[in-house]
């Protein structure tokens, strides 16, 4: 699929016929960085005493030094590929190997300089590397959790951890674990959604991010069986081969609600409050409002749009019933998924959202949300999702309807053991967001507002910045990043000797706390 023909297409009304269901292979392949000087953790210096020897091409293992033949080794080294210090331990390493101590290695300035203690450059470097090979990464790259002292990056499975008095038991062959979700527990009578893996793609909206951003969502959601989200910027018309694996999201700006793409989708979601800044609602600048976003949005180019904070139709459960009933009216064979953020009270939210008809309560902590969030209320106002997930949990539990509904989380999930972690405190899967950026080559620089803000081209609405990025490249680095995050899972499901993730959620005595030095608490 050419990057040329993805901004056409025929208006909605040509009908669901004119867009056949794309297959998308679930099959991973290499796809490395798109810009030629990769940033890795690690950085070789060769000094001008080279010779041009090749014994650090002979030696190395993961192909740094290259020396194409006719060639003096004049090539400068894949620091990418370097793993550092760890190479001793399976051989000799290129330092000291060199005849002439030509060669000194060095953490890379450019990656200490990029990120910060939630996502740390380890945190990038290893999404990079999952999305470019779809496999776990190795030891050298922290991959597992960040540095910010709480939450996630606090919590470990007791496996993790010695002198817990954990005993693991016999572990599972991962051929044998099942890590499905069916979204639909009510017993309505409406279609069983089932996805492969406990986790999909977050809102986002044609206007806040590119077009083959949210095509390449699609497309990797498609492959792995499993739903990539509209967002409230409307359903784009190149969207519809993907209809099967869409939510499209009913938000309070009601941008391109339209019935028509209610009655494609498997799931609707109602969006009533964005973990990263609840209570502030949306505002997309008037540079990335262009006469597409416009178009499907029904706004005026130019013009900023906001979104309220509330539904201004919704003041009770009696009236959230109501929206949920209009939209299962309109499209009888859809799930309805619920999103709020994480007050105090999201437990009775919640429940009220079970009373309403909700299939799908989405719970969004604080974290989430792109660059565009402000940072002031990411950190201050929602409740962090590590709180809001065993709050709502044993609250639906003790109401006695956990088994009836669908507990879906999202706000800082980074990595597949993040997800994991989530499970174990009481939600069935996960959404990511900011994952999803990354593995595209997003280094997290915060200038995600603005038409031509985001030099990646990833969150832009200009033609010549998007296009920096292509189409099947990017829906194989969300492939193999969902791939490498399955492997992790397997692995995790293994050791814990459960033969399906659904056996997982709730069990956070299998979780553990890192308090201060020799002090570690069961959750």
């Amino acid at each position: 699929m050419a990057n040329a023909n993805v901004l056409e297409g025929t208006p909605h009304e040509a009908g669901r016929s004119s867009w056949p269901q794309e297959k998308v292979e679930r099959k991973v392949a290499p796809a490395p960085d798109r810009y030629r000087n990769a940033i890795g953790k690690y950085k070789i210096y060769r000094s001008a005493a080279c010779n041009s020897c090749g014994r650090c091409v002979q030696v190395c293992k993961y192909g740094v030094h290259k020396k194409p033949k006719g060639y003096a080794l004049t090539l400068r080294p894949e620091d990418h590929l370097c793993v550092g210090p760890a190479c001793s331990e399976q051989g000799e390493m290129c330092v000291a190997a060199c005849p002439q101590k030509a060669l000194k290695i060095r953490l890379n300035p450019n990656a200490d300089a990029m990120g910060d203690p939630r996502w740390t450059s380890d945190l990038i470097i290893s999404n990079w590397y999952q999305a470019e090979t779809g496999h776990t990464p190795p030891d050298y790259l922290q991959y597992r959790h960040g540095e910010s002292g709480g939450g996630f990056d606090k919590i470990r499975f007791k496996f993790e951890v010695p002198g817990t008095g954990y005993t693991p038991p016999e572990p599972v062959p991962t051929e044998a674990i099942d890590t499905g979700l069916d979204l639909n527990r009510s017993g309505d009578g409406r279609p069983q959604v089932h996805i492969d893996i406990p986790l999909y793609g977050g809102g986002m909206s044609f206007g806040s991010v590119s077009i083959y951003t949210i095509l390449a969502k699609a497309r990797s959601a498609a492959a792995w069986n499993t739903f990539s989200c509209t967002g409230e910027g409307g359903y784009p018309d190149r969207l519809m081969p993907y209809d099967d694996h869409m939510i499209t999201q009913v938000a309070t700006g009601l941008f391109g609600v339209r019935e028509d793409t209610i009655k494609r989708v498997r799931i609707v979601e109602f969006k009533y409050a964005q973990g990263a800044k609840p209570g502030l609602g949306g505002h997309l600048l008037g540079d990335k409002n262009t006469p597409e976003v416009a178009r499907m949005r029904g706004a005026v180019p130019g013009n900023a749009l906001f979104s309220p904070f509330p539904f201004h139709s919704v003041y009770s459960v009696e009236d959230h019933k109501k929206h949920l009933d209009w939209i299962k009216e309109v499209n009888p064979d859809c799930l309805v998924s619920v999103k709020v953020s994480t007050p105090t009270d999201v437990d009775m939210v919640a429940v009220g959202s079970y009373y309403a008809g909700a299939h799908i309560i989405h719970l969004d902590g604080s974290y989430g949300g792109t660059g565009a969030a402000p940072d002031i209320a990411k950190k201050n106002i929602a409740m962090p999702i590590e709180y809001g997930i065993p709050k709502v949990h044993k609250f639906l539990v003790a109401e006695g309807i956990r088994d009836k509904v669908t507990l879906i989380a999202s706000g800082g999930i980074r990595t597949a053991y993040d997800a994991m972690k989530a499970i174990a405190l009481g939600a069935d899967g996960v959404v990511i967001g900011t994952a999803e950026l990354v593995a595209v080559g997003c280094v997290r620089c915060a200038c995600c507002e603005s038409g031509r803000g985001c030099p990646r081209g990833i969150a832009s609405t200009d033609t010549e910045l998007a296009e920096l990025m292509t189409l099947d490249w990017a829906t194989q680095r969300l492939v193999n990043l969902q791939n490498a995050w399955h492997e992790q899972m397997l692995d995790i499901l293994s050791r814990l000797g459960m033969k399906s993730v659904r056996e997982l959620c709730g069990r956070s005595d299998l979780l553990c706390y890192l308090g201060t030095p020799g002090q570690t608490k069961t959750l």
